[in-house]
């Protein structure tokens, strides 16, 4: 017998015999290996173990909003102004005039204001005897003009008006206001995803048998891979409009490519952050204070990471907190009923605090080690989303009708629906064309509008 070349760790043997030295083994990078030998059959689990269970991010925008089709590549959206005249951040001189109001101020002669300082600690009612380009003469109901900047303040003045009042047989000498028509716009961004397999590899069979959360089931490898990479792509479409950024003045992004507002930017840009609230009821009440400034809505989500959930646990246990042997607040007994037989539940799903209702639940975007799943400085701990809707005006249909604040736009027409598209090319299946792959494409157009970001708290 000659001696082989090629296949090293290969000897010849004389009788037909299965024998380490004369058997490839083909799950080594070591021919020599004798694992081929073994006649003895492994218990095997055919069944992959899921240890990081389900590990997909999303589902936070089904919860909280609604999806709806566009035709154009903007849309537009108005939102209401504030109703009351006021101004802030005004100089009060020694002799009781305002000065730096606006060129366009509507302040007129006959109106009754409350001038106070910007903590809101001290204040005093005005009457408007005389007003100016950017600027206004006041007389006071109980001090005298002189002594207006000595009470309030020189500076950092906040004003707002609560009336008129005229004498008997005058003419009104009010300004006549025309809301200011607010828009706000979005872009959509086109998402792309592609999954690709040799036509050889289609028809192998495999020993693990295959389930995703996608529910594919079988022995087919590439059904678990094409399985992943749909869901990640499904991801892809929330993470996206909850991280998108739109191209700013100095941004560096190559031409074409102008991005989209997601969520947390339009919150940082149009809404409210707190970066104060770590556990304790006055922090929160802060929050409470300035919902109060804005919408007020009665009812709200709150979705967390771990450190800030528990932290409200231990907020509003604390509020039941033990004294004489007895309970007093008695929250800690559970969420709603403070029943005694649920005392060792110390997780809270839902609470009221002054007029608000809040519900809380763990955002597992926030949580994952993959995505935002940290607890450092500066890192977003947790959003705060009204549950209340916005009366707008659909194209579609015509008429207005209440949408929730959050809500995505994909593209779709009559020709085409791209809310979320996926085809196959290749050989195999749809057989497209002569190469001998198979290539499963994804695809969507969508942006994201937050109307009313001004209710949004995001906690970081």
């Amino acid at each position: 017998m000659s001696t082989l070349t090629g296949a090293s760790g290969l000897a010849p043997y004389a009788k037909k015999s299965t024998l380490e030295t004369n058997y490839i083994d083909f799950t080594s990078a070591e021919a020599d290996s004798a694992n081929w030998a073994q006649q003895y059959l492994p218990e095997v689990y055919e069944k992959e173990i899921e240890r990081y269970g389900n590990r997909t991010v999303g589902g936070f925008l089904k919860m909280v909003g609604a999806e709806m089709p566009m035709t154009s590549d903007q849309v537009v959206w108005s939102e209401q102004n504030r109703l009351h005249v006021s101004y802030e951040g005004l100089g009060m001189s020694g002799s009781g005039e305002l000065s730096l109001l606006p060129d366009d101020h509507v302040l007129a002669v006959g109106q009754t204001i409350l001038v106070m300082n910007t903590a809101g600690s001290v204040s005093l009612k005005a009457y408007v005897s005389a007003t100016s380009a950017n600027g206004a003469t006041l007389k006071g109901y109980t001090v005298a003009s002189t002594s207006m900047a000595t009470t309030v303040g020189a500076a950092d003045v906040k004003i707002f008006v609560y009336g008129s009042e005229y004498k008997k047989g005058t003419d009104t000498t009010a300004v006549s206001i025309t809301p200011s028509f607010q828009t706000f716009t979005n872009k959509p961004i086109i998402l792309k995803d592609k999954f690709e397999i040799n036509g050889s590899d289609t028809a192998q069979i495999g020993w693990v048998e295959v389930t995703t959360e996608g529910g594919d089931s079988g022995y087919l490898w590439y059904l678990k891979a094409e399985g992943e990479t749909r869901l990640r792509f499904e991801d892809y479409l929330e993470m996206s409009m909850v991280e998108a950024e739109r191209k700013g003045v100095n941004g560096d992004t190559p031409l074409g490519i102008e991005g989209t507002e997601g969520l947390f930017q339009a919150v940082e840009t149009r809404g409210q952050v707190d970066a104060t609230f770590a556990g304790s009821l006055s922090e929160f009440d802060a929050i409470l204070k300035s919902l109060d400034k804005e919408g007020a809505i009665e009812e709200n989500m709150l979705f967390l990471n771990r450190e800030t959930a528990l932290a409200f646990d231990d907020m509003l246990a604390g509020i039941g907190s033990p004294s004489s042997g007895s309970y007093q607040g008695g929250s800690s007994y559970g969420v709603f009923q403070n029943s005694e037989d649920m005392a060792l539940n110390l997780g809270f799903s839902g609470f009221r605090r002054g007029s608000y209702d809040f519900y809380k639940t763990d955002w597992k975007y926030l949580n994952d080690a993959q995505t935002r799943g940290i607890s450092a400085e500066g890192s977003i701990n947790g959003l705060l989303v009204p549950a209340g809707t916005s009366t707008v005006y659909d194209q579609q249909l015509g008429q207005n009708i209440r949408r929730p604040f959050l809500h995505v736009r994909y593209r779709s027409s009559e020709a085409d629906d791209r809310k979320m598209k996926s085809w196959i090319t290749g050989s195999v299946g749809a057989r497209t064309s002569s190469k001998d792959v198979m290539e499963i494409h994804f695809l969507s157009e969508r942006c994201l509008c937050v109307q009313g970001a001004n209710n949004f708290v995001l906690l970081k």
